[in-house]
């Protein structure tokens, strides 16, 4: 019997917890309903604080890669998690349970913007949201890097994907294609030395 490589990527990463669907679905339900503004910060606070899904470094990766593949990264990433758990009935409960509230949220917040768009505190509030938004970001973003003690290298290629993207204002697909294949190969090359 073969092992097919989802098998094989999940026996090369940290051994993995027992993890029922239903806890699949009620971690990302969670993750969902909580996540204003973007799931990434509360995401990795759930997967790997509160239910120690994945190591810090695990998640990383998965997340990484869901950022690079089309979609949504944290939709990307309840599916390769999920997938690592139960298969694909693992990954359809993770991906049920990320959308479910927001899409239930998203229904009644749009009835009640069209109706009160025009306030101008509404206006303001939204403004608000979107601050605090970003600054969940930015926090998780530090605190990963924290936690991960990145190479020179990583750091590096983070500072050009910085710089191409946010101060050049490059195209973010265009980015990925010239510093994806480089940050391996200076990876590669750093491990070798």
């Amino acid at each position: 019997m073969t092992e097919t490589s989802g098998e094989r990527i999940r026996a090369e990463s940290s051994p993995a917890p027992r993890i029922s669907r239903k806890a699949l679905f009620l971690g990302f339900l969670k993750i969902g309903l909580l996540g204003f503004g973007g799931v990434a910060s509360i995401a990795r606070h759930v997967i790997v604080e509160d239910r120690a899904w994945l190591s810090e470094r695990d998640y990383a990766a998965v997340l990484g890669v869901g950022q690079i593949l089309p979609g949504a990264n944290t939709v990307n990433a309840a599916v390769m998690i999920g997938d690592r758990f139960h298969g694909a009935s693992g990954a359809a409960a993770a991906v049920l349970g990320l959308m479910a509230m927001p899409i239930v949220i998203l229904i009644a917040l749009a009835a009640l913007y069209a109706r009160f768009s025009a306030l101008p505190d509404v206006r303001v509030a939204i403004a608000g949201t979107a601050a605090a938004a970003a600054g969940m970001v930015i926090g998780t973003a530090l605190k990963m890097a924290r936690r991960l003690k990145p190479t020179r290298i990583a750091l590096l290629f983070g500072l050009l994907a910085f710089a191409a993207c946010g101060l050049l204002q490059l195209s973010l697909v265009l980015v990925v294609i010239v510093l994806a294949p480089l940050s391996v190969a200076a990876a590669f090359l750093e491990r070798r030395a």
